[in-house]
């Protein structure tokens, strides 16, 4: 009998690819819960780690060296637009969030998210190719984000439109700080996104953030409308502006603003 010729061997099957791994950044714990049992749910993607805010984030980030970020953009202390910087050298980011203004789209992209969701308007299968999508380098964009950025584009005017040339890059000035790897020192200098740069009027000793603030109450703007400008929540505000009526003897927003624009002299 003629022997049976031996059974070729098969090569062995590919290793399957590592999880990727994330960290989701959101101040609401429902949030994280619920974006956390999503993502760990599906396969191939797991979560490293939660933060509540922009500096726990950077601390995750760090730490775990995730490959994609998911980051909310109003959280308590460092918010998610100041964190950007930190982050973005160490994973991509993908922005999750219910703030769909303009400016803060914008502020983003120019700080390096790769990617813009606004809750309410994605799917779960989307999320998760959005996820995956950012991680390879293609940028996501829900609805209300998308039209943003163009809405701000086409406000925005532009020496090449002028002369009828194409759109040229932003400037290098705008372009996200490349700061790696995270470090403690790094860590205790983050601070709120929104540049504190209102001048304190003499006599008024209002910290930098509570004349920014006072400068937008006297504009007229709501709590609502100061915690956009500004990137904190509302209940933030509300706190800076008892602080801002303590230091102004004020007990209502006409009588402090009166005070700060000088109309009633000096509050001390």
């Amino acid at each position: 009998m003629t022997p049976n010729p031996p059974t070729p061997l098969l090569p062995p099957s590919p290793a399957p690819p590592p999880p990727l791994r994330v960290v989701v950044a959101d101040d609401n714990p429902v949030v994280r819960a619920g974006l956390t049992a999503l993502l760990s749910g599906r396969p191939g993607i797991t979560v490293v780690a939660e933060a509540a805010d922009g500096r726990a984030a950077c601390e995750a980030a760090g730490l775990h060296r995730p490959d994609v970020v998911l980051l909310d953009v109003r959280m308590p202390g460092v918010d998610g637009i100041a964190a950007l910087p930190y982050l973005v050298p160490i994973a991509p980011v993908l922005m999750l969030t219910y703030s769909g203004e303009s400016a803060i789209v914008r502020e983003a992209l120019c700080r390096g998210a790769g990617g813009y969701l606004v809750h309410g308007e994605f799917t779960a299968d989307q999320l998760i190719t959005a996820v995956r999508d950012i991680r390879a380098g293609r940028p996501h964009f829900t609805p209300t984000a998308a039209e943003a950025v163009l809405t701000q584009l086409r406000a925005t005017p532009t020496d090449a439109s002028a002369h009828g040339t194409s759109l040229t890059l932003p400037p290098k000035a705008r372009q996200p700080t490349r700061i790696s790897p995270i470090s403690p020192k790094l860590l205790s200098r983050l601070q709120p996104s929104v540049a504190q740069s209102s001048p304190r009027r003499p006599g008024h000793r209002l910290s930098a953030r509570e004349a920014e603030i006072m400068d937008l109450i006297a504009s007229g703007m709501n709590n609502q409308q100061i915690a956009a400008a500004c990137f904190i929540s509302e209940k933030t505000v509300k706190n800076h502006i008892n602080r801002i009526f303590a230091k102004l003897h004020s007990t209502s927003r006409s009588e402090a603003t009166a005070k700060w624009l000088g109309n009633w002299g000096d509050p001390r």
